[in-house]
């Protein structure tokens, strides 16, 4: 007889994609990107860049459309995981009530302090710096040219300063 399931798991929800008999053991699929189209490259490049500490993985020509496109990334995670910055989007305008967003980590509560004052200046702060319960942790939020929720967050474990919360 198997032992029982923790109480703390969930259990995965069924896809209603079928599984796909030519494959042996289950596909383990990483998240690579996230596609963003923006409505000025430019704006938004110089956001990620300067208040995110992102760097340009790739600044490339599209063939078929002549786009400019870029891909940025956390430096050193450059073939991990990218932000690709698409030319031609509409804007975002979040109500709210919605907490979709980008999550960044940070090293210290100072740099949440400090990020929030920035957006508080340059009049983009949505969320206040906010100490919430674990894995939350400390946190503020600000939104990108293109009206993007970019939460800034320590204390969460994920990140600079998930080995100190990791047991929490």
């Amino acid at each position: 007889m198997a032992p029982p399931a923790p109480r703390n798991r969930r259990r995965p929800l069924r896809s209603s994609i079928p599984a796909d008999p030519r494959y042996t053991r289950p596909m383990q699929p990483h998240l690579t990107h996230i596609a963003l189209h923006v409505r000025d490259l430019d704006a938004s490049l110089a956001f990620y860049q300067s208040v995110c500490g992102m760097v340009m993985a790739r600044d490339r020509t599209d063939a078929r459309t002549g786009d400019r496109i870029v891909w940025l990334a956390s430096p050193g995670a450059e073939t991990r995981f990218v932000i690709v910055l698409l030319p031609g989007g509409p804007g975002r305008h979040q109500a709210d009530t919605d907490y979709s967003h980008l999550g960044f980590a940070v090293g210290s509560r100072t740099e949440v302090d400090a990020i929030a004052e920035r957006g508080r200046q340059a009049g983009v702060l949505v969320w206040p710096q906010v100490d919430a319960d674990f894995p939350t942790g400390y946190f503020c939020g600000l939104k990108d040219p293109d009206g993007n929720v970019v939460e800034f967050s320590f204390g969460q474990p994920l990140g600079p300063g998930a080995e100190s919360v990791a047991g929490t």
